[in-house]
């Protein structure tokens, strides 16, 4: 990708002329399926009033055109595409495809979790604590931040810091990859479309004090996802035990 193609709306944060063009285009076709408000990450940024219909339409969907951009620009194959329809401030649907493989991840509330054509089946993970796989972004922990991980590392079977994007971690959480996942942030483009998909193979999407994720909170704050609820609050007490 040519550098004039890739710029930086905030430190760190890439955005790239592929992002833009992709969320014109799918936004243009979701209200051809369904037209209520789109919310798309670049649109979103430019106008953070947009946000206000997650919390406030009736429906509307969420989109994140090109979800792991850093990965994208670089040309390593850790990017997806994710959409999401909200009800009432609630994800009911969700899809994430990997363009990489082809391959693309549906869930549905109430209906289960689908990669391609086949319901996926999450075998339960490990007991034991010293037996999970997880993954803790580091990109933006502070020195003390990283220090605190390399702390927690040696209790777990392995902890990374996962793909650079928040639906390649999801897939990885449905297909038996990582056990769990603890986001620095938690922006409803990232994580709507993950969290229908991870709970429906049976796991949970809660802040670290066990309070729900909402979509309308503010995006800073953390969230641990768990492939069950016993594994959540395994997770839970290990990274804050006193």
């Amino acid at each position: 990708m040519a550098v004039d193609e890739v710029s930086e709306k905030a430190p760190n944060d890439l955005v790239t002329v592929a992002d833009r063009e992709a969320e014109r285009l799918i936004s243009l076709g979701l209200r051809e399926i369904l037209d209520v408000p789109v919310v798309g990450e670049e649109s979103a940024t430019d106008d953070p009033s947009l946000l206000a219909a997650v919390g406030t339409a009736e429906m509307c969907w969420l989109v994140d055109p090109i979800d792991g951009t850093a990965n994208f620009a670089a040309g390593r194959p850790e990017y997806t595409v994710i959409v999401a329809l909200i009800c009432a401030g609630e994800p009911v649907a969700g899809w994430i495809f990997v363009p990489e493989t082809g391959q693309i991840y549906v869930a549905e509330q109430g209906s289960g979790a689908f990669r391609d054509d086949t319901q996926i089946k999450r075998a339960p993970p490990a007991a034991e604590v010293a037996r999970l796989r997880g993954a803790v972004p580091t990109r933006r922990l502070d020195p003390p931040g990283r220090a605190w991980l390399v702390e927690m590392t040696g209790r777990f079977a392995d902890l990374g810091p996962g793909a650079r994007c928040a639906g390649v971690n999801y897939t990885q959480m449905v297909d038996g990859i990582l056990d769990f996942v603890l986001n620095q942030r938690s922006f409803p483009w990232d994580h709507a479309a993950g969290v229908v998909l991870l709970a429906e193979v049976g796991g949970v999407s809660l802040r670290p004090d066990g309070t729900r994720y909402r979509l309308a909170e503010k995006p800073h704050n953390r969230l641990l996802n768990a492939v069950t609820l016993n594994c959540w609050a395994a997770v839970q007490t290990t990274l804050w035990a006193r």
